[in-house]
């Protein structure tokens, strides 16, 4: 397995040890359930000794509305969050600076030279002189550009400058050098503390904390993990009404459809049953034929256009045996308004439309 992935599963069972809210997020519910399926048993936020419990909800957030009218949750309640920005500045330009050449040969004498560099910003740093440690930190990438701690120290020289943005830059080359050391994560951590960027930086302080354990970065991990347990459960809570808000809508629509469905169905039984009517038929009372085949005693069929046809229909013969079809037939035959009576019954209408094709009706 790769190794920088076990090193990232790793930071992050740190941070839910240290925060297992975060596994109330929706996007980890298949860990949740996994986990759970196992015998584990996940804690509510506010059980957990660590955390503060859910934050109270404000003047600004949206008042539930009486039972009798729900409504849907509104996508606004994305800006109700409030977090503490205490410390939070403005972000520093996107800027280049040296990274210096991985391509040239790092000799013997160009380790020496850069450690030389190095020493020198050390010394300018505890002087105050944070311009000038940069430009030494610099040279030595130069001389040096595949040492990880060097581009680590830049990163801790920028953020005490509040060049949050440059101290990420210079992190990211050094976890690409070397994933294992604790200091670009400490201070990348810290920069995004300083971009307001709480769960970057919570999850950064704590794989720091994990790789090396350092005071300073489990301080700023105490500080930054409430802000970023809020964030993640606000985040749960309008992830569950956007996910409501969806199945309301699904079952309207679905609503909607069988209600057009039922009106179709309705319309298409009252334009069968009028196409029938039992007026379409020449001959007998309202339009009825003389006689039916099977009913003895009533003239009136031997000449009709398409009796041989009707007599060498099966389904037809078996429904003229049918007591019930046939009461139904001379029920309407007598009255051919009668037939609205049978609008329910589906083996009669199906007989009228099974007569009206055979005798040509148009609907």
């Amino acid at each position: 397995m790769d190794p920088q992935k076990l090193r990232d599963l790793s930071a992050f069972v740190q941070l839910c040890k240290g925060s297992p809210s975060v596994l109330h997020m929706g996007e980890l519910r298949f860990f949740k359930e996994w986990l759970e399926s196992m015998g584990a048993t996940i804690p509510p936020p506010a059980e957990h000794p660590e955390f503060p419990e859910s934050p109270k909800k404000t003047n600004t957030e949206e008042k539930a509305p009486p039972p009798s009218s729900p409504e849907p949750a509104s996508e606004s309640e994305e800006s109700e969050l409030e977090i503490d920005n205490e410390g939070v500045i403005e972000p520093d330009p996107e800027e280049p600076h040296e990274m210096g050449d991985e391509t040239i040969e790092v000799t013997e004498e160009l380790m020496d030279q850069a450690n030389e560099k190095k020493v020198e910003a050390i010394n300018a740093l505890g002087e105050g002189n944070l311009e000038k440690a940069v430009e030494y930190f610099t040279e030595a990438i130069k001389l040096n550009p595949r040492l990880a701690i060097l581009y680590a120290k830049r990163a801790s020289v920028y953020v005490k400058m509040q060049k949050p943005n440059a101290a990420i830059r210079d992190c990211d080359k050094a976890i690409s050098i070397n994933p294992d050391s604790a200091q670009p994560y400490k201070w990348r951590g810290k920069a995004h503390r300083l971009l307001g960027h709480w769960e970057k930086a919570a999850l950064d302080l704590a794989t720091a904390c994990k790789l090396d354990y350092d005071d300073d970065a489990s301080a700023m991990l105490k500080e930054v993990q409430p802000r970023a347990q809020k964030i993640m459960e606000h985040r749960r809570k309008y992830e569950r009404k956007s996910e409501e808000k969806a199945i309301k809508e699904r079952m309207e629509r679905a609503r909607k459809a069988k209600e057009e469905h039922e009106r179709a169905r309705k319309e298409e039984e009252t334009r069968r049953a009028g196409a029938a009517g039992f007026g379409g038929f020449p001959g007998g009372p309202g339009g009825f034929p003389g006689g039916m085949p099977g009913m003895a005693g009533m003239p009136g069929m031997a000449g009709m256009p398409g009796l041989n046809e009707l007599l060498g229909d099966p389904e037809v013969l078996a429904a003229m045996q049918d007591p019930e079809i046939m009461a139904a037939f001379q029920d309407v035959a007598q009255n051919p308004a009668n037939i609205s009576k049978y609008q329910n019954n589906p083996k009669v209408m199906n007989f009228v439309g099974k007569l009206s094709t055979k005798f040509g009706a148009k609907p």
